[in-house]
This record gives structure tokens, sequence and C-alpha cells, in this order.
């Protein structure tokens, strides 16, 4: 089968009715898109200033003053218009599309004639354009302008947004590409590369996808233009900032493990599989495949983290993965989970679906508060309040969530990721349909070139019984692929109350294959057990540890049910926990309770060393998921490693 035969379903095709994530969508729309144009207008009292609408208006000329904040502040609109877009397609809002439409306006005035539109650049540094591809973010802040462009195109059928990103991409391709008398140059942060592929299947312009293919072939030629450039290696000139920090230290073929800034990597490796996938280009599959397992097998955290070291926002070595210092910045997980689905799109593979699962339910989702108004930039796996505010080494750890940031890139991430998730659940073939996320929702697709209407009813991820009906005018000869998640020990799948006693498994998807018609019901149960996980014995910070997972959740254990110290807890050899629904909680969420043992500290005494072991007494604990740590007392302890005798 042609690998370009899969693709996903369009989110006009996708209405999501889930008590999960229905309801997150909903907060997105009715809450966060709201709360984060007031962040953009600095309206927000106590909260960082963005200028990011101001910064506009200066550009346009219609009033004076500064530029202010970073020089990607263009890309914290770019990304709020991105995914106030998305939730247009399911809660139409007409004052929201009218303020787009405002904002889409002002970008008209803004944009020089040549086609060039960048507040930095034009305010701050007039005449400097395309003198910092190392930290300018030009391209970068073009891509996310782009992106935005299309998803309101795609949404409302309104041009105007395309129509000037087109100008600007059509300038980039006259002044950088291969040929003679132009710039053999990319940006230090991909972006650009993806949103140039989405903009050739938007157009049918293969100039845009012929410019993204640059780009990507471009990057790591030696000897590299990025190092002569004064801005290269950051302002202090370290290691951490080298050509590896950029993914430019050799051609993108040839890189085995993934390497510096981890959203920068993340970017260019799901542009890399979207290329490889529009161009059936094998080598570019090849190096993604050695990419993947070492990013998910040697460098990802459990909860789908990634980025070791707070220094460069980057990967460090294999296994080094600290809990306390842990980087792990929400837009690395959401880049994660943008790999993952254009993995999926070369070719359904349950490994791909199984992170994208991991990344959203835990690190993604851990960058939202429960009301939407609070964020994490980094989600570590272990925190001790008076240590991240007392270390130098922990500075970048938040013990509590901020309503924004000076940088504020995770926000409207999490935000547009949110609000587009129905386009992640399925892709399909002409005769296929993978479902590869459980989520509540209804879909209509092309099966053998006739209309049909899928229904997916779960209370995922609470529990794992899922049911599917068919609706169709004509019966159909097809193949519904349901995901066995690597998580699940046990399944069981039945077509119209009979079970299939032999299922067939490709690449860990039950593959259910006979002549469909009208009403057909097929149900899915997956053993959903809590367990216990180990990490690999190089994870040296976990050594003798678990985490506790059930399902695609990891669990933590928090200050405000189990007490400070939480280090001093050990579960005991034979360990019974118990898992309950708790509906009064943040919404409704399934909970780990069961026994442990706990350092008696008052026993200790005031010696700081003696040669006794501490002794222990019985307590009772309390684990949630990762997601929801810090949304009932802010600045407590968390950790989800935990001692096992």
């Amino acid at each position: 089968m042609n690998k370009n035969q899969y693709h996903s379903i369009s989110l006009a095709n996708i209405r999501l009715n889930d008590g999960f994530w229905s309801k997150r969508a909903e907060l997105i729309a009715r809450e966060v898109i709201p709360y984060q144009w007031d962040a953009l207008n600095d309206n927000i009292l106590g909260a960082e200033p963005s200028h990011a609408i101001e910064n506009f208006r200066i550009a346009a000329g219609e009033v004076n003053g500064e530029f202010h904040g970073m020089v990607f502040q263009d890309s914290d609109v770019a990304k709020w218009i991105e995914a106030a877009s998305y939730s247009l397609h399911t809660y139409l809002n007409p004052q929201l599309e009218a303020k787009i439409d405002l904002v889409i306006e002002l970008m008209g005035r803004a944009q020089g004639p040549d086609g060039y539109l960048n507040t930095y650049f034009t305010v701050a540094k007039p005449g400097e354009r395309w003198t910092d591809f190392s930290f300018g973010h030009e391209l970068y802040c073009a891509g996310h302008l782009i992106e935005g462009a299309i998803a309101y195109y795609n949404s409302t059928g309104k041009k105007k947004f395309l129509t000037i990103m087109c100008s600007y991409a059509d300038y980039i391709h006259s002044v950088i590409g291969a040929q003679d008398g132009k710039r053999h140059v990319y940006c230090g942060h991909e972006e650009i590369e993806l949103a140039l592929i989405r903009l050739f299947q938007t157009t049918g312009e293969e100039r845009y996808l012929e410019l993204s293919q640059y780009f990507i072939d471009e990057r790591g030629k030696q000897p590299c233009f990025l190092q002569a450039e004064p801005t290269f290696g950051y302002s202090v000139k370290t290691k951490w900032f080298d050509l590896t920090y950029h993914q430019a230290h050799r051609p993108v073929r040839t890189q085995t493990m993934a390497e510096g800034h981890s959203v920068r990597a993340m970017y260019l490796y799901s542009a890399m599989a979207a290329l490889a996938k529009e161009k059936n280009d094998t080598s570019l599959s090849t190096a993604l495949e050695k990419l993947w397992d070492n990013t998910t097998q040697q460098r990802m955290y459990i909860t789908g983290g990634l980025g070791s070291q707070g220094h460069g926002e980057r990967f460090t070595i294999n296994y080094d993965l600290p809990n306390d210092r842990a980087y792990a910045e929400t837009c690395a997980t959401i880049g994660l989970i943008f790999w993952a689905q254009r993995m999926l799109l070369l070719s359904p593979d349950h490994r791909y679906a199984d992170v994208m699962e991991r990344a959203l339910y835990n690190g993604a989702l851990s960058g939202i508060s429960v009301d939407g108004k609070k964020y994490f930039y980094v989600n570590p796996l272990e925190v001790i309040p008076a240590v991240a505010e007392y270390r130098h080494d922990h500075e970048h750890i938040q013990i509590e969530r901020q309503e924004w940031f000076g940088c504020a890139c995770c926000p409207p991430n999490i935000a547009r990721l949110i609000a587009s998730l129905g386009q992640y659940v399925y892709s399909q073939t002409s005769s296929t349909i993978y479902t590869h996320l459980y989520i509540s929702s209804e879909i209509k697709f092309q099966m053998n070139g006739q209309s049909v209407v899928m229904q997916q009813q779960t209370d995922y991820p609470w529990k794992g019984d899922v049911a599917i009906t068919l609706k169709m005018a004509e019966s159909q000869n097809g193949t519904i692929a349901l995901r066995i998640p690597g998580w699940c020990r046990q399944q069981q799948i039945a077509v119209n109350g009979h079970i299939i006693e032999e299922l067939a498994i490709d690449k860990g998807y039950a593959m259910v294959t006979r002549t469909w018609k009208n009403g057909d019901k097929i149900s899915l149960r997956l053993d959903m057990p809590i367990e216990f996980t180990y990490a690999h014995p190089k994870v040296r910070e976990v050594a003798g540890k678990v985490a506790i997972e059930r399902g695609p959740l990891v669990y933590c254990l928090e200050e405000f049910d189990n007490g400070s110290n939480l280090g001093g807890i050990t579960l005991p050899s034979v360990s019974k926990l118990v898992a309950k629904f708790h509906e009064d909680l943040c919404g409704g969420v399934v909970v780990i309770t069961g026994d442990a043992r706990r350092f008696d500290d008052e026993q200790w005494g005031t010696q700081l060393y003696r040669s006794e072991k501490c002794s222990t007494k019985m307590v009772n604990i309390q684990a949630v998921p990762y997601y929801l740590w810090g949304n009932r007392q802010p600045g407590g302890e968390m950790t989800v490693w935990i001692r096992k005798e």
C-alpha cells in the first residue's frame, strides 16, 4: 500500500462529545481564548505584559511606541488566531470571528509592500531583516502566521489572511532558496518547514513544498552559515548553544539522536515526516525511525516530557532524566504530539499513537490549569518548593502555574492543540479507518467512495470500554482498525455481540475486516489495571523506584493528600492499590489509594547521620493523575517516582 494513501480526517467532519475532552474544548472556547486575548492586549492585572497586539499597531504606523517582548512575540498572536479558528468549527461565535477579522486587517496594514510581515524587525530593528537566523525567529514567526491563516481559512472560508501570508511566503521564496542569487539560509528555530507544507496542501502551489524541502535539505550542511552570525552561541557562547542546539550539526538524513533545543527538534521532525509523506522519501523515513527510537526510548520522560536540561531548554545524553530539574517544556510535548501524528500518517503503528496518547494526557495537559487560566512552562516530575526556590539549578522550576509569561509560547500552543484535538483521533485510507485515540466522537468519512458515519462512545481515560456504531446507506467492505495500547495486557472485541476469538493484529492495531452494514456495533474492552512501571536501569535518578500508571495516565503523589517529605514514602513489596472515581474532584477523577510505609522523622532525632536505619510507620497514600497536580494546593510538594521495597 502506498504510504501517501494515509490521511487525516478534516475537523469539519469531526465532532467531539466526550466527557473528558469536550468540556476542555468548551473551556478553551468559553474561557481560555477570551482570557488569552486579554493577555495579548495587556488587560490582565498582575500578569506579565505581552504588548503583542500593540506591536502590530506600532508596525502599522497607527500609534507611536517601542517594540516590547520577545523577538517572536508575533507568534503568540498567530497561535491565538489558530486556536480561535479551530474552536469556531464547533462553537460558532460571530463576535470572536469579527475580532479575528480586525486583527487580520491590522496585520494587512502592518505588512510591507513587498509582503514582509514582522513587527520586531519593522519596529525594533528596521533595516536588519535576515541578519539573525540563529535567534531572530523571522521565519519561525512567519510559519506560525501561515498556520494561523490556514486554520482561519479552513474554518471560515475567508481568504484575506491566507492571501496576506501567501504574499509573505512568496517574498520569502524570492529571497531564500537553492537558486543562484538567493540566500542559502534557514531558520535557527524550525517551524516554517511544517507551515509551508500545510500551505502547499491548502493552495496546491508547488513552490511552497519546494521551499520547505529546501529548508530541510539545507539544514546541517557544512560549513554552517549560522556560525558566522554575531548572535550564534547566544550571549553566553557556550557549547550548549552550538550547532546541535539548532539541529544543524549534520544533514538531517544522517542525524540519529535527538539533540539540542527540544521544541526546535520536534518541529523539525514533524516537518520531516510531513515531507517524507508528500515526497514518499524513504531516506527521510529511515532517519525518522532512528530519531523516534532515540527520542522515545532513551530521552523521553514517562509523562511524554522532553528536554532534561533547563539551560538551553535541551536534550542532554541518553537516560539523563532528572526529575526535580526536568525542563520538559509544554511546547516540546505538544511538538512530540505533532510528530507522532505525522508518523501515523506515514504508517500506522501503535508505537506512535501510544506516545501521542502519553504526551497528550500527561505532559501536555499538565501545562494548563483546570480552570484554563494558569499555565506551566516547564513540567518537572518532582517538586520540593523550598529547594526549587533556592537552588540556582532549579531556577526554571515553577512551583505554581502562572497567569502568563514574558515568553508566552506555551499558553496559546496548548489552546490550539485542545481546540484541534479531533484531527488526532482518526486517520484513514480508501477502505480502512484507524482509531488512534479513544475519545467519544462522531466522524463522517468515505469508505470505498461511500459516505459513512461512525460514532464512538467511551468513558476513557477512566474506563477501557469503547462502543462504536456505524451508519451508512449501503453495505461496504472495509476495515475498522482499533489500536490496542501498549499498556493493555488483555482486550476483547465483539461485533454485534459476537466476540472475535482470533484478532488480526497489524502493528498494534486490531484489523476488523468485513462487510459492514448500517447499525453495526463494535465493542472494545481494554483491561485497565493499576500498573507499577520501572525505568531502564541506566536512568539513575529513579533506581529502586516505580511510577504508578493506569491506562494512559501517569499518577503522582501530592503534599495536599500525603503530607510533606514525599521522598520518605515507600511502597511495600506486596502493594494493594485501589482505583476509585471521585466525582467531586476537579470535574471527576479516578484516584488511587493504598497502604505504604513512611520514614518516622520524629523518631530519628536531630542527628544528621547515624548507623541505624530509620524506623517506618504505615500510612495510607493517595495518588492523582499527574496532569492534575498543583490545581488544589499550588506550591506544594509533588513526585511521580516512589520508592518500592
